[in-house]
């Protein structure tokens, strides 16, 4: 009897450990005496991302809290990504945070559910389908309501088909062409893409198909977005309209249209994210955040471009817009 109930209380121990461990690290680890470090990995350097990264540092400043941030850039590589998942982990920092669902993929690999750093994923678009729902990571998404951003591109221009570009390696690319395609086929328009393996192909795979379509749409592709001037360029020389869901990548371009977040705020929501997990709160109970409040969208018309191509703007939506382009002036009117 003593054997079994030694056997049976040692059994017990073992499990309530196991449990221990499994669950440890929703909720960051106490700050250093030179308090807390924060690893910030972003996949690569572009106005949406970069805009990102500042709300969040930001937002951060006004806490209150001693935060020493480690910005890395992988250069849209994803093996950089995963080195610098690495480093995060050898340098013990408190928050991992991923900018984009590469690098927030390659941190939540490194740091796995039973470790006791959280992962916090910002500007992911799925966080499901990229295998970002976990009890240690909680984060931002910035799906983009596609079929009413393509509706408008087509109320507006009439067009029966349309193009998009994507990164066939990039988890929310292929997810928002998905999006793209399905909301083409609602709402009664042909639909045609051309995937990318990085941005250097971006500028082909737009001529590849420019023939062939009556606009482009372009989503938060951080590939494609990242040589949005390449697709700019192409659409320009063949007087197709282009709209853009990320309306702080088209300052400077020709693209008709943009409507998508305002990526500070997607940084600011990050870092209210970040803050709620230094001050003890389990990352599995934050989950994914889904921006919904309009006011952290953004409307842009280039009215110049819409009168070479020819067509007109409704007044109702520009003065609904937060930007105009016109003379060759950007004015924000929100």
């Amino acid at each position: 009897m003593r054997i079994k109930l030694r056997t049976t209380v040692l059994l017990l121990v073992l499990l309530l450990t196991t449990i221990s461990f499994t669950f440890a690290g929703g909720a960051a680890e106490k700050p250093t005496p030179s308090g807390y470090k924060i690893g910030v990995s972003k996949l690569l350097a572009h106005p949406a991302l970069d805009a990102a990264e500042k709300g969040m540092m930001d937002y951060l400043a006004t806490t209150g809290l001693e935060i020493t941030f480690d910005l890395q850039n992988a250069n849209g590589d994803i093996s950089t990504a995963s080195s610098i998942a690495q480093k995060f982990k050898s340098d013990k920092v408190n928050v991992a945070v991923g900018i984009a669902t590469p690098s927030a993929q390659a941190l939540a690999q490194v740091f796995p559910i039973t470790s006791s750093t959280p992962v916090v994923f910002s500007a992911v678009t799925d966080a499901a389908e990229a295998g970002l729902v976990a009890a240690n990571v909680a984060g931002v998404s910035d799906k983009n309501p596609v079929e009413e951003q393509i509706k408008l591109l087509v109320d507006i221009t009439g067009a029966k088909t349309i193009g998009n570009i994507y990164a066939s390696g990039e988890a929310n690319g292929v997810i928002l062409m998905e999006m793209a395609k399905a909301a083409c086929e609602k709402l009664g328009v042909d639909f045609v893409a051309a995937a990318i393996s990085n941005s250097s192909e971006v500028k082909m795979a737009a001529q590849s198909i420019i023939g062939r379509v009556d606009a482009i749409y372009i989503a938060t592709d951080n590939a494609v977005i990242s040589a949005l001037s390449s697709v700019d360029d192409v659409t320009t020389k063949a007087s197709k309209p282009l709209m853009c869901a990320d309306p702080s990548g088209v300052d400077g371009l020709n693209a008709m249209i943009a409507w998508g977040f305002d990526y500070y705020s997607i940084g600011q929501e990050t870092g209210k994210v970040v803050e709620r997990l230094l001050k003890g709160e389990d990352a599995g109970s934050i989950g994914t955040v889904y921006i919904t409040d309009p006011t952290k969208f953004e409307l842009w018309f280039n009215l110049d471009t819409a009168k070479k191509l020819g067509y007109t703007i409704p007044q109702s939506l520009q003065d609904s817009a937060a930007v105009l382009i016109k003379d060759g002036k950007t004015v924000r009117q929100k």
